[in-house]
C-alpha cells in the first residue's frame, strides 16, 4: 500500500477514473465521502453514529501530501504525522553524499533545527460544495463529445478560479461517481513544511521488498513534519488526540485518508482492457526501470543513495500491479464481475424508462475502448512521456506548456495550467531539490531506446528526436547541454513567456517543443473521443445505480479525502491463524532469523537500546477498513477520534481491492500508537516529541 504520487502518476492516466463503487453491504466496505458518511451502516452494525462535529474534526485534522500520501495534525503546534515512505522523497532531496537522512534518520531537538522541504505542499480540506448542476448545465444537448469536453473543462476552470479569487483557498472541482456528481473541494494550503523526525529506513522499511505487502510486519514507518505560517509554527483549529494504549482486538476503528484510485465497477470490457493491454505494458516498463536503477545502484554507495527512493517506487509499484493483475486474471473475480454486470443490466432493462435513459452505456464504454486501443501506445510514450524519462524533460515540457497555456483565457487551458493551480505548479517547477546528471542521462538513454523499440527506428518522430545519434549519445548531449538544473534559468524562461521559450537554445526546451505537437494531438483524441465518452457512459451507469439503490453509495477513490471503517481483526492463511498484533520482540526475533542481514538488519540504535524497551509493546496490527494506495500515512482513530495507529501498507490479499472489496483475508496494516511512543522515548531520546503528541 506504499503508493505515493510517483506511483499515482504512473497509473492514473492508464487506469482512468471512470469507475463506480459498490452499494453498501454488510461488510466493512467503502471509501466514503465526508459529506455522505455511512451513518446508517455504522449505527446498525456498530451502534455508533458520527456527529457533524466529529466528522468536521476528523476532516480538518487530516492532511494530504502533494507527494502522494496522507497525514494528520497531531498537535496544536502544527505537528503532522505521516509515513516514513511518504516523507522519503523529501528525505532524499535534503540528503547529501556526506549526510544520508534516509539511512541515518533525523531528529530536530529544537524547532530552529527543523529542515525545510524544498517543494512539499500539504492540503487540508476545509469545505465541500456540490456544483453538479452548474457543470452539467454547461454541456448542452446535442453537443459532440469534443464540444462537451471543452464546455465541461471551461466550466470547471471557471468555478475554481472564482472560488480561489473569493476565498484564497486552493479550489479543485472533483469528478465523483464518474460524472454522476461534481464537488468543489476547498483546501487550506501549507507550503512551509519542515522535517522534525524520521527513523532509519532500516526500521521504517524493515523486511524490505520481501516483506512488502506481507504480514506479520515489524515496521516503524513513521515520520513527523511541522507546518509553518509567517515563519511560526501553525496553530491548526483541529488536531487529533493520542491514545497511548492503542486499540483492542475487535475494536471499531476509522481511517481518514486519501485513497488514490480504484476501479471497482468498471464494465467487464473495461476490466478486460486493463488486464490484457494496460497492466502488461505497465509492468514491462516497471521491470525495465527497476533493473536499470538496480544496476546503477550496485556500482557505488553514492549511486545507491541517489536512486534509492525512485527505485523503491518502481519496486513497490511492480509488486502492487502484479497483485492487481493477478486479481484481473482470477476467474472467480472476473466471474463475479460478470454476474454483477448482468444483474445490473437486467434491472435496467426491466424498467422502460431506465433502459431508455441508461441502457446504451455499456456499448458506449466498449466503443470508447475501441478508440483507446490504437492510441494507447502513443499516449504512454508521448503524453505520459514514458519515452523521455528525465526530470529535465519534465521541467522543459512544463515551461513550454506554461508559456502557451497561460497566454490563453483560463477557461480554455489544460487542467494542470488552470489559474487556481498555478501556485502549486510553480512551487514544484522552481524546486531547489538536487538533480543528478549521471542518473538523468542513464534514465533518458534507456527511455529513448524504449521509444525506438516501441515506435520503430524508422518512425519520423523517433528520427527527429535522436537527430542521427544513438539513444545513449543523444541523452548525454541533451543532459550535458541543458541549463534547466539552474532554478534562475527556469524562472527566467517562465517569466519570459512564449518569446523566451521560442528563443531558447536549451536542447531540452527544444526537445520538448519538438515532441509537444504530437503529444497534444494524441491527448486531444484521448480527451475528446475516449475520456468524454467514458465519462458520459459511466455517468449513465452511476445515475442508474442511484435510481435503483438510492443515494447511500460511495464513489471510487480519486485521491480525495475519504472515511473508511472496520475492526481490528486477524485472519487465517493456509490453515494458520494470523493474530492481529505483532510486538517489538518479534522484530528482534525476525532479525535474528536472518542473522541481522539486510533487509532484516536492525539499526544500531535498536541493538544498543534493546534492554530499555518493553518488548511486549505492540508493533504493527491489522484491521478491516477499506483502503488502497494513497492511504499511506492515514491516521487510524477510535470512536473518540484518538490516534491508535498509522496506516502504512496492506497485506498481499488486499491487492485486489482496486477492483473488488473482500474482508475475508484482506487487511490494512498499521503502526501501533504505543510502538511510536515507545521508540521515540527509549530509542531516539525524543521525549519532547512524544510529549507533544495529541497536545
Amino acid at each position: 500500500m506504499r503508493l505515493r504520487v510517483y506511483d499515482l502518476l504512473i497509473v492514473s492516466w492508464v487506469l482512468g477514473s471512470f469507475t463506480l463503487a459498490a452499494s453498501p453491504t454488510a461488510a466493512d466496505e467503502g471509501m466514503w465521502l465526508f459529506n455522505n458518511p455511512p451513518s446508517k451502516i455504522l449505527k446498525e452494525k456498530y451502534g455508533f453514529q458520527p456527529t457533524a462535529e466529529w466528522l468536521e474534526h476528523l476532516q480538518q485534522s487530516s492532511v494530504r501530501f502533494n507527494s502522494g500520501g496522507s497525514g494528520s495534525f497531531v498537535s496544536s503546534n502544527g505537528l503532522v504525522m505521516t509515513n516514513h515512505h511518504v516523507g522519503a522523497d523529501m528525505l532524499q532531496k535534503i540528503s547529501t553524499p556526506e549526510r544520508d537522512y534516509l539511512k541515518t534518520g533525523f531528529y530536530a531537538r529544537r524547532q530552529e533545527d527543523e529542515i525545510r522541504a524544498p517543494d512539499l505542499e500539504l492540503n487540508v480540506l476545509m469545505s465541500i460544495e456540490d456544483v453538479t448542476d452548474r457543470i452539467n448545465a454547461a454541456v448542452k444537448p446535442g453537443m459532440s463529445p469534443a464540444e462537451a469536453f471543452q464546455a465541461r473543462r471551461a466550466e470547471m476552470n471557471t468555478i475554481e478560479k472564482e472560488s480561489f479569487d473569493k476565498t484564497g483557498l486552493r479550489s479543485d472541482v472533483v469528478t465523483l461517481y464518474q460524472g454522476g456528481q461534481y464537488h468543489l473541494y476547498r483546501f487550506k494550503k501549507y507550503t512551509d513544511v519542515r522535517l522534525v523526525f524520521a527513523p532509519e529506513q532500516a526500521i521504517a522499511f524493515f523486511g524490505g521488498d520481501p516483506d512488502n505487502f506481507e504480514y506479520p510486519r515489524f515496521d516503524l514507518d513513521v515520520c513527523f513534519f511541522r507546518v509553518y505560517e509567517n515563519g511560526r509554527p501553525a496553530s491548526p483549529p483541529h488536531f487529533l488526540k493520542w491514545s497511548p494504549a492503542g486499540p483492542e482486538d475487535g475494536e471499531l476503528v476509522f481511517v481518514s485518508g486519501h485513497p488514490g484510485r480504484t476501479n471497482r465497477l468498471n464494465t467487464v470490457a473495461h476490466l478486460e482492457f486493463l488486464r490484457d493491454r494496460v497492466y502488461p505494458g505497465l509492468l514491462q516498463r516497471l521491470f525495465r526501470r527497476e533493473v536499470l536503477l538496480s544496476t546503477y545502484s550496485e556500482r557505488s554507495r553514492e549511486n545507491a543513495r541517489r536512486a534509492q527512493d525512485e527505485l523503491f517506487g518502481y519496486q513497490n509499484s511492480r509488486k502492487a500491479r502484479l497483485g492487481g493483475l493477478a486479481g484481473l486474471q482470477d476467474p472467480a473475480i472476473m466471474g463475479a464481475k460478470q454476474i454483477e454486470e448482468r444483474r445490473l443490466r437486467a434491472a435496467i432493462d426491466a424498467d422502460a424508462q431506465l433502459k431508455s435513459n441508461y441502457g446504451s452505456a455499456w456499448d458506449e464504454v466498449a466503443e470508447a475502448l475501441r478508440v483507446w486501443e490504437p492510441i494507447y501506445q502513443p499516449m504512454v510514450l508521448l503524453e505520459q512521456a514514458a519515452a523521455f524519462n528525465s526530470e529535465y524533460f519534465s521541467i522543459a515540457r512544463t515551461l513550454v506548456r506554461l508559456a502557451e497555456e497561460t497566454a490563453k483565457p483560463n477557461a480554455e487551458r489544460l487542467r494542470e495550467f488552470r489559474e487556481s493551480n498555478l501556485e502549486s505548479l510553480q512551487q514544484m517547477l522552481f524546486s531547489e531539490a538536487p538533480i543528478y546528471d549521471d542518473l538523468e542521462t542513464l534514465k533518458l538513454a534507456d527511455s529513448l531506446s524504449m521509444f525506438m523499440e516501441m515506435a520503430g527506428a524508422n518512425d519520423p518522430l523517433v528520427q527527429k528526436v535522436l537527430a542521427g545519434k544513438s539513444p545513449r549519445q543523444r541523452a548525454a548531449e541533451l543532459v550535458a547541454g541543458t541549463r534547466l538544473r539552474e532554478v534562475a534559468v527556469r524562472k527566467a524562461l517562465a517569466e519570459g513567456g512564449p518569446k523566451a521559450i521560442e528563443a531558447s537554445p536549451d536542447p531540452m526546451i527544444q526537445l520538448a517543443r519538438l515532441v509537444d505537437p504530437a503529444a497534444r494531438r494524441v491527448r486531444k483524441v484521448y480527451e475528446e473521443k475516449v475520456e468524454e465518452p467514458l465519462r458520459q457512459a459511466y455517468a449513465k451507469i452511476a445515475n442508474a445505480r442511484f435510481a435503483l439503490l438510492g443515494p447511500e453509495m460511495y464513489p471510487d477513490a480519486t485521491f480525495t479525502l475519504r472515511l473508511a471503517f472496520g475492526t481490528v481483526k486477524g485472519y487465517t492463511e493456509n490453515g494458520r491463524v494470523i493474530p492481529p498484533w505483532t510486538t517489538i520482540a518479534g522484530a528482534y526475533e525476525r532479525s535474528a532469523e536472518h542473522d541481522n542481514r539486510p533487509p532484516f538488519q536492525l539499526p544500531q540504535s535498536w541493538l544498543d537500546r534493546k534492554a530499555h524497551l518493553d518488548l511486549n509493546t505492540p508493533m504493527n496490527f491489522v484491521s478491516t477498513p477499506d483502503i488502497i494506495g494513497g492511504n499511506s500515512g492515514s491516521p487510524v482513530v477510535n470512536r473518540r477520534g484518538e490516534v491508535v495507529g498509522l496506516i502504512f501498507d496492506g497485506n498481499i490479499h488486499s491487492l485486489v481491492l482496486d477492483f473488488i472489496y473482500t474482508e475475508e483475508q484482506a487487511r490494512a496494516v498499521s503502526v501501533h500508537s504505543a510502538a511510536i511512543v515507545e521508540a521515540l522515548r527509549k530509542i531516539y531520546d525524543a521525549g519532547p516529541l512524544a510529549d507533544e503528541l495529541g497536545r
